[in-house]
């Protein structure tokens, strides 16, 4: 059994985005492991396992337009289920 279970994959399109600040406030306010905020001051590329992800859309979406979101289930894909 996996400790967190979705990978959680998007984009954040904005203006002034701080890779640094985005990874710092991941944490320190959310449960998670396999961090990675990478990018430039006006799109940054996220990936993030936890068990919720709601929270993590729901802070990159205060940031800026997001897309590209992939939300896998990594616990059934480990079972070759559909994740």
């Amino acid at each position: 059994m996996l400790e967190f279970k979705f990978d959680t994959q998007l984009l954040i399109e904005g203006e002034h985005l701080d890779e640094d600040a985005i990874s710092a406030y991941f944490r320190k306010n959310f449960q998670g492991d396999c961090l990675l905020a990478v990018g430039d001051e006006e799109l940054i590329k996220i990936h993030f396992h936890t068990n919720e992800p709601w929270q993590v859309l729901e802070y990159c979406a205060s940031l800026g337009e997001i897309y590209d979101i992939v939300i896998e289930n990594m616990e059934r894909q480990s079972q070759g289920l559909p994740g």
